[in-house]
């Protein structure tokens, strides 16, 4: 067996607590939530997963699903989630709230019951996960459909549905999104697929132009010009302090105008009259990343054509929109997104918050 450290680096546990939770984990004792909380504790005082996994048994694999597991497995109990729901995950279903990580507390809970109630499997609970992260991402809700994790499962069948002509495969999605409705005006909604057979289109989004910096040198910074040589002092001493606000290093002048420095890749090179746009993340169309993380979107007010591999900006109830148009439209188009630029930044710090998604 691999030798355990003597003086765990952190975590606050004495290395008799630690041998204990080892002993517990060796001897498979209590439920798997408390397994769960044993390995967490683990690896958060110095041990490695394969220290763990060679002293008690234990897989990393298996490790990094019965943290995470137990970690939704505690939302639901704070979500008071019905006692037969939390009843049945203490005794089992690692691998099932394991594919609720990345939802709320509160969707993990309506989640979990819903997966209980239909006595689906890990790779099932993967799809209702999937379609319940991407149902909340509507800021307007799918006519006839609520935000329960039924009828975002539904409404997945009922997409899909729409988008296939081979009637089989049209019925087998019909039959699901009727099995998961919870609503009777969802339900509605899938049946009127069973005497409406024409298919929407089935072109899918493009992806938004994203670029991300890297680089020091991709991120110059402004400097306030005094003027040419010979120059007086009063003239030196009138060049305004300039504070750069981040995390693109904007700067304001008198004026209120702003200006950012974005690298001089040929996308940017290649614009006539852009202008940059700040917005945050989960603002943007057809995103599978509801981050919150500020990016800046360039467009270029020049490009007013319409173009199936583009997103453009257009007037909405008086306000700026990003949309995407899979076929030529009548609406005013205002100039093209040509790039949407995040922040540098080494390791996401999602990522950096949670270990078991980096080991993953």
């Amino acid at each position: 067996m691999t030798e355990l450290p003597a003086n765990p680096a952190n975590g606050g546990e004495s290395q008799e607590v630690l041998e204990e939770l080892l002993r517990s984990l060796r001897q498979k004792q209590g439920n798997w939530v408390e397994w769960g909380k044993a390995c967490a504790k683990l690896q958060k005082s110095g041990y490695n997963s394969q220290a763990i996994f060679e002293a008690t048994g234990f897989e990393p694999v298996q490790q990094n699903q019965v943290i995470v597991g137990a970690q939704v497995y505690d939302s639901i109990e704070k979500a008071e989630a019905p006692p037969e729901v939390r009843s049945h995950y203490a005794q089992r279903g690692s691998d099932v709230l394991y594919e609720l990580r990345l939802l709320t507390q509160a969707e993990r809970a309506a989640a979990a019951e819903l997966i209980l109630l239909h006595r689906l499997d890990a790779d099932e609970a993967k799809e209702v996960a999937k379609a319940v992260k991407e149902f909340s991402r509507f800021r307007t809700l799918p006519a006839g459909f609520t935000d329960h994790p039924g009828d975002a499962v539904a409404y997945q069948s009922w997409k899909l549905a729409r988008q296939k002509n081979d009637l089989q495969e049209r019925s087998r999605l019909i039959a699901k999104g009727l099995r998961f409705a919870h609503t009777a005006t969802a339900r509605e909604q899938i049946e009127q697929l069973l005497v409406d057979f024409t298919a929407a289109s089935k072109r899918p989004a493009p992806r938004l132009p994203f670029y991300r910096l890297e680089a020091e040198e991709e991120l110059p910074r402004l400097v306030p010009v005094v003027g040419e040589i010979p120059l007086k002092v009063d003239d030196f001493k009138a060049v305004p302090l300039v504070e750069e606000i981040e995390p693109f290093r904007m700067v304001k002048f008198a004026g209120e105008q702003a200006w950012v420095p974005i690298p001089g890749w040929q996308v940017v090179l290649g614009t006539q009259d852009p202008v940059a746009i700040l917005c945050k993340g989960d603002r943007l169309p057809n995103q599978t990343d509801t981050s919150k993380e500020q990016v800046l979107v360039l467009v270029d007010r020049s490009q007013r054509k319409w173009d199936a591999n583009s997103y453009f900006i257009v007037e909405q109830s008086g306000q700026l929109e990003f949309q995407w148009f899979d076929s030529a439209t009548e609406t005013p188009l205002l100039g093209r997104v040509v790039l949407v630029l995040r922040p540098k930044r080494i390791v996401d710090e999602e990522l950096t918050k949670d270990s078991w998604q980096i080991d993953e």
